[in-house]
């Protein structure tokens, strides 16, 4: 069966969020809802949908206010209220179950997601998730009010530059390309509200969950983690895999952080293990 792609921008609340559903147009499919890192987009799924969509409705979403969602700084870009976002633009789809995929910041937003709204969940797989953080400090928050804030961000991106990001997420930097440079620095050339919004983020960044709130998530996870992530150490993945009570660790080889660009058969392949497919009618 052969899937087709709707996208698009939906107005949720105050905020616009881009989209990309391919969908069979089976509704005994289950959907899969998958969520990025930070200053990534829906574009770190790329090699890995292809995959998906054989045998699942697939809904990529680039959070805000990454990618080509909106960064109005009016929005609260706390993981609780993103996390709300997400769920009211699923629910304005008729889409009220859902299995979600969330890489790095999007594993976190994911349970953040599954503890608020633990009966719209079947699973989660939470690649190489980040968790445990602690909120900002009041000084940074402060600071983030000062006018030249969002420069010194875009300062420090550019500073860093794309090709020491890159390499500091993939375990095989022979991998590299051109489409994965300009695909990740894009949003940042083509929007520069984004870095006014990204202040506004940091202040609006709650803790992380702590292990009592893990432990009264039992919603089926997959934690998958690269055995070189240097982002997202394994230990991370350890510790949470020991918090959540009904969970699995996966600990993939010759990988890093960036899991959907390195290895996306053999994450493809894990997913589909984990929550197993529909008999299409």
């Amino acid at each position: 069966m052969e899937s087709h792609t709707i996208k698009g921008l939906e107005r949720v609340g105050n905020i616009e969020i881009y989209f990309e559903y391919d969908r069979i147009d089976d509704d005994s499919l289950p959907t899969l809802v998958l969520l990025h890192g930070f200053l990534s987009s829906s574009f770190s799924f790329r090699k890995l949908v292809p995959h998906l969509i054989k045998e699942y409705n697939v809904i990529s979403i680039d959070l805000p206010p990454f990618g080509q969602s909106g960064k109005d700084y009016r929005y609260t870009y706390s993981f609780r209220n993103i996390a709300k976002s997400v769920v009211m633009f699923l629910e304005g789809k008729g889409i009220r179950r859902f299995s979600i995929i969330g890489h790095s910041m999007g594993g976190q937003i994911s349970l953040q997601l599954i503890k608020s709204y633990p009966d719209h969940v079947d699973h989660a797989i939470l690649l190489a998730g980040s968790g445990y953080q602690p909120g900002y400090s009041e000084k940074m928050k402060m600071v983030s009010y000062l006018p030249f804030f969002s420069y010194g961000i875009k300062r420090y991106l550019q500073k860093s530059g794309i090709e020491k990001n890159l390499k500091n997420v993939v375990h095989d930097p022979a991998m590299i390309d051109d489409e994965m440079r300009q695909g990740y620095l894009g949003p940042f050339i083509k929007k520069h509200d984004i870095f006014r919004a990204l202040g506004r983020m940091l202040r609006d960044k709650e803790i992380d969950l702590l292990k009592e709130d893990l432990s009264d998530i039992h919603t089926p996870c997959l934690l998958i983690w690269g055995r070189h992530d240097r982002v997202v150490p394994l230990s991370i993945g350890e510790r949470l895999h020991k918090d959540l009570p009904n969970s699995e660790l996966v600990v993939i080889e010759d990988s890093g952080h960036l899991l959907p660009e390195e290895k996306p058969e053999e994450v493809y392949q894990l997913i589909k293990g984990f929550i197993g497919v529909a008999t299409p009618t």
